[in-house]
């Protein structure tokens, strides 16, 4: 009936020491007691710049200001949007996924050259077109955003560089301008501690493998490389910096250093490397800064600055160790639009509506917009078609087109319900291109009129130049 005596020892010993567990981590009043240091964010992996680029070796457009950056003691780390999959390959037979694991190889070996060593990939796939909404859409836009979110709130950059958000005559690819996009809204989101609030819980048992216990981080400032032809209208919008002085560690030449750096590309530059081999070092200067490359120095575009400064002076100016405080985007208010309307879709509307959210009205952009497409070829132009009245409306579209241009349209009559906004586009034939000697071609005007119950609601220009290759629209 009752418990053996050894059985009664055994819970005296178990409540002994359920007390004294209780007794050390509940220590009566008047003990000594001493206090627990709380973990803070790990600061080997705080930098001063982060670069937000889309593909291995885009990072060559900002290497010799990092260069002088990494010279001046300044921490830097890249963020990759891709690993570049989709690319060329000059140095191997290897292709898609397994070039892209090649490409990142080369990436981290380039980075080293500059001593950056804190290199991330966002895990974006290579997408090779002009149109930043097909980029953004491959890239899987909300899961890579709260990706950069989290490097953001691990690095805790002062300043973030990264590509010129916009489509231009030039390069303009879509990967590039997702880079900057991507960039932007980090900019603005990071230091918010509501937007991937679970990066910023902190978990409540060890092991606990969803909640980050990252803190929220707002940058001060953030800058833009523009990916167009045209320099006029990024000039005196930022800071520009020479790149033929010597750094005091490495005892070369900034542009040396960039190219350096850039050389451990050897996919994509292995027919550049050869040449290089037939040149001599004083040939190899003149590419570099007389003929091309960094020939104007390297100059940037001030996107935001949150702590002053001019718009020309120094990337650093205005800025002091230590975090401030968050602060929500100043968006434009919505300009008053009318009933009824034709107007540019696709990448020319978002990136209208962009620049508007972000507060970021000032930024260069063409005007009428711009692009340069392949000849011979189809160029597609998306049109919204806006009906905000009360009934049905009857859209006329007629097109007006450089000599030698078709388009398979015709005029075109589309019937948009009421408070509705339709879709439409626009098919343009382009031709081949004449042969035109040293003359580069120049880029041509398209002209959409939107009719609408006998009344003009939508002229539509658009610039486009003709080029033996291009990337697709």
């Amino acid at each position: 009936m009752y418990p053996s005596l050894g059985f009664n020892r055994s819970l005296g010993w178990l409540a002994n020491l359920v007390v004294l567990i209780i007794i050390i981590t509940n220590p009566q009043p008047g003990a000594a007691q001493t206090s627990t240091r709380v973990k803070w964010a790990d600061d080997r992996y705080k930098v001063d710049i982060l670069l937000v680029v889309a593909h291995p070796d885009d990072e060559g457009a900002a290497t010799p200001y990092l260069a002088r950056a990494v010279d001046e003691g300044k921490r830097v780390a890249v963020a990759y949007g891709t690993r570049g999959s989709s690319g060329e390959n000059q140095a191997g037979a290897e292709q898609a996924a397994a070039l892209g694991e090649i490409r990142e190889i080369e990436a981290r070996r380039a980075c080293l050259t500059l001593g950056i060593d804190k290199v991330w990939f966002l895990g974006g796939k290579d997408t090779a077109s002009q149109d930043v909404l097909q980029s953004l859409a491959n890239w899987g836009h909300g899961a890579t955003l709260e990706n950069l979110v989290r490097i953001v709130r691990i690095t805790r950059p002062e300043v973030i560089l990264t590509f010129l958000p916009g489509t231009f005559i030039g390069e303009d690819h879509g990967d590039h301008q997702a880079a900057g996009v991507l960039a932007t809204e980090a900019f603005d989101l990071a230091g918010d501690p509501t937007v991937f609030s679970e990066q910023v819980a902190a978990p409540l048992r060890r092991l606990e493998p969803y909640l980050e216990n990252l803190r929220p981080w707002q940058p001060k400032k953030i800058y833009y490389f523009p990916d167009g032809d045209k320099e006029e209208i990024f000039r005196d919008k930022g800071p520009r910096y020479s790149v033929t002085e010597i750094s005091k560690s490495a005892k070369k030449a900034y542009w040396r250093m960039a190219l350096d750096s850039f050389l451990k590309h050897e996919t994509q530059a292995k027919g550049f490397i050869a040449s290089l081999s037939k040149m001599d070092d004083s040939q190899i200067e003149k590419m570099a800064t007389s003929d091309g490359f960094w020939s104007n120095g390297i100059g940037f575009v001030r996107g935001k600055s949150l702590v002053g400064g001019s718009v020309t002076g120094d990337v650093f100016e205005g800025i002091a160790p230590g975090a401030i405080s968050f602060a929500r985007p100043d968006a434009s208010p919505e300009p008053s639009a009318p009933e009824v309307s034709v107007e540019l879709a696709g990448p020319w509307s978002f990136y209208a509506e962009f620049r508007r959210a972000h507060g970021l009205t000032h930024l260069p952009h063409p005007e009428p917009p711009e692009i340069a497409q392949q000849a011979e070829g189809t160029f597609v132009i998306p049109l919204w078609l806006r009906n905000q009245t009360a009934e049905a409306r009857e859209f006329s579209l007629s097109v007006s087109l450089p000599a030698g241009w078709t388009t398979q349209n015709g005029m075109v009559k589309l019937k948009v319900e009421a408070k509705q906004t339709g879709a439409a586009r626009m098919e343009i034939l382009l031709p081949a291109l004449t042969e035109t000697g040293a003359k580069k071609p120049e880029a041509q005007e398209i002209q959409i009129r939107g009719e609408s119950n006998g009344q003009v609601v939508g002229d539509v220009k658009i610039l486009v130049e003709l080029r033996k290759r291009a990337l697709p629209e």
